[in-house]
This record gives structure tokens, C-alpha cells and sequence, in this order.
């Protein structure tokens, strides 16, 4: 798929769903996001979570800071290099999104909503989340789902599915989901095995015949009769039924409701009309493909038992044709860095950046969670101390560096995109040579303490975005 002379690019994404019923984050999740897989590792995790604890105190907690299970995937994946870029919470949906930071400048235009449905829409304990954003300037959605229960609520389901669709971004500057060039949908569908009667179904399953009862699945169904959902595609049902399940175990329920076992757990996603697209833009002749989706892997995770229902995963690779290859800025330390001395950053951006003064330059560790775990940080404009027409130079202060010295990141953050912009090689800063003075003032001594324990909290550091 290559274009004007530009090679394409592949992008791997993997995608959870899962109802955790309340519970915990489990003790590892490695098979869940195939981290000990031997093939390419993933580009970008969509982490769509339903039924996070939302009680009262829990939720009201988790609005001040990180929830559990957004603490527990940082402290698993930003070992390896990827970052928090977005993340979304309405009562018991969440839905996270990391992604390696080599990627960071050619991600723009990160937005969230969300749609309540449940009770009338007030609570929010039914209805869906979204982030959309451009990568490498396509547009892309994702929307995590948690849609009514129940066998004989087929058509509530597909409504407030449409509803879900019309209400996200309404209102503000930004395309609805299905304008994106690709969409994913996801979550807890909650479509249920019509017709069917335990028995066959249960027999169905264990004999491994799961093509019986695709034809009586209340979404296959739907998606033959409703216009919206035509352009939908899914990978094949080639796992168990996700729901219902004892917990800890692999037997479906029995309890008194003995629930019908049913694939309510589910990911979807369209691609737009993409030779619309190309005719749009003016750029390209409408039988190039700009960008393509190929699922790679479609299943469910049945050793996790912390639920009634079992996760499921879908790994895909995005082959697209880059429509931005240049970071906006371009950053990197000048000299050697330790906390003997200031230090010195150099940045460039392109003549079209729409820079403010509110715009900063952050000091990361090279595993940092998010983008306000900085160390310390500089003002573009405020601590700036040299300017050319090709590159401006910002300095950051001896007594803000670490003293233990150690592997770190730069990363411009930009106020009016909300987002980096650019980020530096990994670059190593010496540890100090010179002693630490007991008789420094209480103010002093406590700066040094942040900037050598970056895990102080984000309630102390001094940057809000």
C-alpha cells in the first residue's frame, strides 16, 4: 500500500474488553496482553474496562486520583516503554489508552466523551466512553460499551446503541464516531443466544460446534437487518460463550438463574468509505487505499476468573500511509547533564506550530506512567535564554536535576493541542559530585527530595494540564 513515493506503515494495536465485576485487578496479566509473545510487540493498548468498583466512595476517590486498575496497568506497562496517553471514566466504564512513546508526536487531537443510557441516563451505569484521535493524521475512535441486560432486551440494546453514536462529540468541533476513518467498538454488548434452550446451547459448546449458534446471536442478527450496524465488522466466534461463568473457575453458572451461556463480551470496528475519503482530501486517486484493518487475533482469556465473565482480546495491525512523518518539535540536551550544574535545552519546530506560553518542556524518567509524572519541568518562553531563527535554547535549574543522576526523557507539551508534541532520545544524566548540604534551607532541601523521588505524587508536582 504505498503512495506518491511514501512507504506504508504498519501499526499494531491489541484491545481488551472485559467485565471485572467489581473485583480487583487480577495478580499478572501477561497472557492478556500477550507480553510474552514472540512476535512484534504492540504499538498501542485500548484497555475498555466495565464494571469497575463504582460505589459511592470508591468512585468519588477515583475522580481525585488514578483508579486501581489504572494504577495497575501504568505499573505493567510503563516498564516497557508505553505511556497513559488518554483515559476516560464514567461510573463503571473505563477505558485506557497506552502507547510507546516513539509514537507520541504523530498522535494529535486527543478528545473523551461520554454517553449515559442507564436509568434514564442519570447514573451512568449503562452507556459508552470514546477517545478519538488522529495517528499519523488519521482519524481513529475508540468506544467502549456496556449495553442493557437481559435475554428480551435486544432492541433497547440497539437503540441506545444508536443513541450512544449521535451523542458522543455532538456539539463540539469534532467528526462523530462513524465520520472516523476507522472506528472500533467494544465492550459488554450484552446481545445474548436466542431460541436456543440451555441444553443445546451448554451441548453445542462443549461439543465445540460454536457455528450452531452463531446464526441465533442477537448481534449477527441484527447486523443482517440494521443499516448502521451493516459496515461492522467481526472476527469469527471461534471461543466459549464469555458469560456467564462461576468465578474462579471455567463452568458456566450454576447458580438458581443458570444463565444461558451467551457472547456478550465483543469488539467490532468499521472502516470508513475510504475512497470518500481520498476524493475528499483532493490528494490521492480514489482507488488508493489510505489505511487498512486486519484482525490478527480474535479470543477469549478463560484463566482469568476474577468475574462472571472472561475477557476477550483482539490484536490488529493498522497498514496505513503516513499523512504526517515530522514531529512539530524537534528537542534534545545540550552537554552533559547532572545536578553540579543548569542545564540546557535546545528545541526547533516547524514555521506552522502554534506555539503558546503556556507551553513547557518536561523531564521524564524513561518509564514515566503519564504525562504529568514529569521530575521537573521548564516555561518555553519564561525560561528561555537564546533565540534564532532555527532553534531557541530554555534552561532548567542545578537544583531541580536528580542527584542520583539516571536514564531520562525531554518532552514538549503543547497548551493549545493538549498534548506532546515531541520528545528527545533517551539520554543519561551524571549523578552529583558534590555533597549534599545539611544546612540547606527546609524550601531547598525539599526541592531536592522531589526532584531524586519523582514518585512523590502528582499532587505535589506544579504542573497541571
Amino acid at each position: 500500500m504505498e503512495t506518491a513515493g511514501l512507504p506504508s506503515k504498519d501499526f499494531r494495536l491489541h484491545l481488551v474488553t472485559w467485565n471485572v465485576g467489581t473485583a480487583s485487578p487480577p495478580p499478572d496479566v501477561a497472557s492478556l496482553l500477550q507480553l510474552n509473545s514472540l512476535g512484534p510487540t504492540m504499538d498501542m493498548y485500548i484497555i475498555g474496562l466495565q464494571e469497575v468498583n463504582s460505589r459511592i466512595p470508591n468512585f468519588l476517590s477515583d475522580l481525585a486520583f488514578d483508579d486501581p486498575w489504572s494504577i495497575f496497568f501504568m505499573t505493567v506497562l510503563s516498564p516497557l516503554g508505553y505511556i497513559k496517553l488518554s483515559a476516560v471514566r464514567m461510573q463503571g466504564l473505563l477505558l485506557l489508552i497506552f502507547v510507546k512513546h516513539v509514537h507520541l508526536p504523530f498522535i494529535r487531537d486527543i478528545h473523551t466523551h461520554y454517553t449515559r443510557t442507564g436509568l434514564y441516563g442519570y447514573w451512568g451505569n449503562k452507556g459508552g466512553v470514546s477517545v478519538r484521535m488522529s495517528l499519523f493524521g488519521h482519524t481513529l475512535c475508540f468506544m467502549n460499551c456496556h449495553l442493557p441486560a437481559h435475554m428480551e432486551n435486544t432492541e433497547q440494546r440497539l437503540d441506545d446503541f444508536e443513541k450512544i453514536l449521535e451523542m458522543q462529540f455532538e456539539g463540539e468541533d469534532i467528526p462523530s464516531p462513524l465520520d472516523h476513518e476507522v472506528l472500533f467498538w467494544f465492550g459488554d454488548l450484552n446481545f445474548r443466544i436466542a431460541d436456543y434452550g440451555i441444553h443445546f446451547v451448554r451441548e453445542s459448546i462443549n461439543s465445540k460446534r460454536f457455528s450452531l449458534l452463531w446464526e441465533k446471536d442477537q448481534l449477527n442478527m441484527a447486523k443482517k437487518k440494521e443499516e448502521f450496524l451493516k459496515e461492522f465488522k467481526e472476527g469469527p466466534l471461534q471461543f466459549k460463550p464469555t458469560y456467564k461463568f462461576d468465578l474462579y473457575s471455567e463452568v458456566y453458572d450454576t447458580s438458581e438463574k443458570k444463565r444461558k451461556p451467551a457472547w456478550t463480551d465483543r469488539i467490532l470496528w468499521k472502516v470508513k468509505n475510504l475512497s470518500e475519503i481520498a476524493s475528499k482530501e483532493g490528494e490521492f486517486p480514489e482507488e488508493e487505499k489510505l489505511i487498512s484493518v486486519t484482525l490478527d487475533d480474535y479470543v477469549s482469556h478463560m484463566s482469568y476468573g476474577i468475574s462472571d465473565h472472561k475477557p476477550v482480546t483482539g490484536t490488529f495491525r493498522l497498514e496505513m500511509k503516513p499523512l504526517v512523518s515530522d514531529p512539530l518539535v524537534v528537542l534534545n540536551p545540550e552537554g552533559e547533564w547532572s545536578a553540579d550544574h543548569d542545564v540546557v535545552i535546545r528545541y526547533s519546530a516547524v514555521p506552522e506550530f502554534p506555539s503558546s506560553a503556556w507551553d513547557w518542556i518536561g523531564l521524564f524518567q524513561v518509564t514515566f506512567r503519564h504525562v504529568k509524572d514529569y521530575v521537573t519541568y521548564a516555561w518555553v518562553e519564561d525560561d528561555e535564554i537564546s533565540s534564532n531563527s532555527n532553534s531557541k535554547q530554555v534552561y532548567m535549574s542545578a537544583s531541580e536535576i536528580p542527584r542520583m543522576g539516571g536514564e531520562f526523557l525531554l518532552c514538549y507539551y503543547s497548551n493549545n493541542l493538549q498534548s506532546i508534541i515531541g520528545i528527545s532520545e533517551p539520554f543519561q544524566i551524571q549523578p552529583s559530585q558534590a555533597p549534599i548540604d545539611k544546612d540547606l534551607p527546609e524550601e531547598e532541601s525539599s526541592l531536592l527530595q522531589k526532584a531524586e523521588n519523582p514518585e512523590l505524587g502528582d499532587s505535589e508536582k506544579r504542573k497541571g494540564t
